[in-house]
């Protein structure tokens, strides 16, 4: 008789601890799921023409070489640039582990590579993180300069864009492409440094 009661507990135990883990799983599905809506509205905004300034992110160097991700960014920049030559153009990334050069010094050459003269564009070659990246560049944006853009990769924009508001910045996003290989790590990472972004905004820094 006793064992039977020890069974049932147990077992209304374990039903109601796998109804909290659906219900928890379905939560964290559905939170996963506004910060993909989120993302998906800020890369599908009008990129506005003529922009005083645009920020390009850094990301990984390889050497000396642009990750694929990087590399993705500058082709990106480097389209707007040339359709749009009043724009100027900061490069912001310092210099990491297994890097030779900076991140910015990289932007850089990859830029006038694809024919943007070296005279449009600035360098903050201190920043390693989205938040410093944001912070050291506001310190180069022309005297006047209004409209600003930032170039990054597609999952990257929305938390940009966000920082920069809070620094008082008014700007949009022109997302590059994410490399498929790496696609489904980069959204998943992101999810986890958006919610670590509202939790320090919430709690202040």
């Amino acid at each position: 008789m006793v064992y039977n009661e020890r069974e049932t507990k147990r077992g209304k135990t374990l039903k109601r601890t796998m109804k909290f883990g659906v219900i928890g799983f379905v939560m964290l599905l559905g939170y996963f799921g506004f910060l993909h809506m989120k993302i998906q509205q800020s890369i599908h905004q009008k990129i506005p023409e003529n922009a005083n300034y645009l920020i390009i992110l850094g990301a990984r160097v390889k050497g000396s070489v642009p990750s694929l991700s990087l590399q993705y960014r500058i082709d990106k920049a480097a389209e707007y640039l040339s359709a749009n030559e009043h724009t100027v153009v900061i490069v912001s990334g310092g210099k990491g582990p297994g890097e030779d050069i900076s991140e910015a010094k990289a932007m850089q050459q990859g830029l006038i590579a694809h024919g943007i003269e070296a005279a449009r564009i600035m360098m903050e070659d201190k920043s390693t993180t989205t938040h410093e990246n944001i912070v050291f560049s506001k310190e180069l944006i022309p005297d006047k300069a209004a409209s600003g853009l930032i170039v990054s990769n597609d999952f990257h924009i929305y938390r940009a864009v966000e920082i920069a508001k809070k620094e008082g910045l008014d700007m949009k996003g022109i997302p590059a492409k994410t490399p498929k290989v790496v696609l489904l790590k980069s959204y998943i990472r992101e999810y986890l440094a958006i919610t670590k972004y509202y939790l320090t905004e919430l709690i202040g820094r």
